[in-house]
């Protein structure tokens, strides 16, 4: 006990630093936006303290309200499409690629790389695909007979959140599939081994051996997915723009927060910091509330 003691203000030293630093450049910020969104006023100072009237403009006043719900409707349609296309594919590439074969490593390294390109470029990229005039999409489904399928990706409302859900999951597969290979090697072969010895085929060990102990990584996974889904921004921007083309069908809370804050020269949306840090806040709870429950059910699944 004694020892401990002692351990205690040697512990407490070491982790100050980074501390302080967690508190200066996150916390901190948190507490300021918490803080501006009681107030009104210009882009670079709080004027005007108004309470909740920011809170209750956004859940009562049109079109705030109207936006701020479609946003949240946008980021959870964005959220499942992340977790069934980009999670999924990842832990299938992982299984895949983690058996020993000639080229396994280099597979992984391909799939990381969309991962290190610029947002940016990903987006004009795509565009450039996705065009309806010139785009090689819509002329490879017209060369190989399958013109029911040509539409306008991005302009078709329809399509538009779905598309740009999928261009995310194949920038962004490269993070859970290095998580799920780092899970799958760090278990046991003997395990594996005694398996085998018993006569479990290759679906049973994924079934029974894999998911079973990959548990842990698809629980932080999903929590990586979730938090990057509610404060995504520079896909969508990238895209579509800050303004939820078409018909604020890609709006998401980024953009929405984004417009909001600095404006886009319409009547509805003139530049609004104290509206925008309300917005955030709101993403913040949203992020904080989605968080807290799942780890309250993943607990409680493992305790079972």
């Amino acid at each position: 006990m004694k020892k401990n003691r002692k351990l205690k203000p040697i512990i407490i030293f070491f982790l100050a630093p980074a501390l302080i630093l967690y508190s200066w450049f996150l916390i901190v910020p948190i507490l300021n936006s918490l803080r501006l969104s009681f107030y009104t006023g210009n882009l670079f100072k709080a004027e005007k303290f108004v309470g909740l009237a920011n809170y209750i403009k956004l859940f009562t006043q049109s079109p705030f309200n109207e936006r701020l719900i479609g946003a949240f409707v946008n980021n959870i349609k964005f959220f499942v499409v992340l977790c069934i296309v980009q999670n999924l594919t990842a832990l299938i590439l992982a299984i895949i690629l983690t058996r020993k074969f000639k080229g396994s490593e280099f597979f992984r390294t391909i799939f990381f790389i969309p991962t290190t390109l610029s947002v940016l470029v990903v987006g004009f990229l795509f565009n450039l695909m996705l065009n309806p005039t010139w785009g090689f999409i819509d002329k490879i489904l017209k060369a190989i007979g399958l013109e029911v399928l040509i539409r306008p990706w991005l302009g078709d409302p329809v399509t538009a959140l779905p598309t740009i859900s999928l261009i995310g999951s194949w920038q962004y597969i490269g993070i859970p599939l290095i998580l799920f290979t780092a899970g799958i090697k760090g278990i046991d072969q003997e395990i594996f081994e005694a398996a085998r010895v018993d006569g479990v085929s290759q679906i049973g060990l994924i079934r029974y051996i894999t998911l079973p102990l990959l548990k842990p990584i698809i629980g932080v996974v999903i929590i990586l997915t979730f938090i990057g889904n509610f404060t995504a921004f520079d896909i969508v921007y990238a895209v579509a723009s800050t303004m939820g083309n078409p018909n604020y069908t890609t709006d998401i809370f980024g953009t929405f927060f984004y417009r909001t804050t600095f404006g886009r020269g319409t009547a509805s949306f003139n530049p609004d910091p104290g509206l925008g840090a309300a917005i955030a806040t709101i993403m913040f709870f949203v992020v904080f509330i989605g968080v807290i429950l799942w780890l309250a059910i993943f607990r409680r699944k493992e305790e079972e």
